[in-house]
């Protein structure tokens, strides 16, 4: 299930259930060996995934477009709660988009035992920024649920 909600022209937020435990979603999300098998958007290849997850470390994933071309973005770890939330910035190495963006991931478990997950971010300079960033997202969502199904 994805549901896209956009509070504000400046901001993202996209909420989706996984058919999976809470401490299950927090480990694919934060540990290198799993994240380089889903982070990356549709059509896209994960390179590297290098980070220091603690507050005030830092993180650097690569991607590879389908034009061969690599793609960075950084950031610094802002929070950390252990299986409940992840708070970062967010800068694309090349410049693109020209913003530093906060992305906050929530993890709130479901008496069934799945997983809804809660991705914001913001700020975004213009609209059309946003929602290139939503239809990324989303695939990159797509994307890790079909890797838990591997993990089945």
């Amino acid at each position: 299930m994805t549901d896209t909600v956009v509070i504000q022209d400046d901001e993202l937020l996209i909420e989706r259930i996984f058919d999976a435990p809470v401490a299950l979603l927090y480990r694919v999300w934060t540990q290198p060996e799993h994240l380089v098998k889903w982070w990356s958007p549709k059509a896209f290849t994960p390179l590297s995934i290098t980070h220091d997850l603690v507050v005030g470390g830092t993180y650097r994933y690569g991607v590879l477009s389908p034009d061969g071309t690599e793609v960075w973005m950084t950031g610094v770890f802002q929070e950390i709660v252990p299986n409940e939330k992840i708070a970062m910035t967010f800068r694309w190495e090349n410049g693109a988009w020209d913003v530093d963006n906060l992305i906050t991931v929530t993890f709130v478990g479901t008496a069934s035992g799945r997983t809804l997950v809660r991705f914001h971010q913001t700020p975004f300079k213009t609209v059309a920024g946003r929602d290139a960033h939503t239809d990324g997202w989303n695939s990159v969502l797509d994307k890790l649920a079909a890797y838990l199904e591997t993990l089945a």
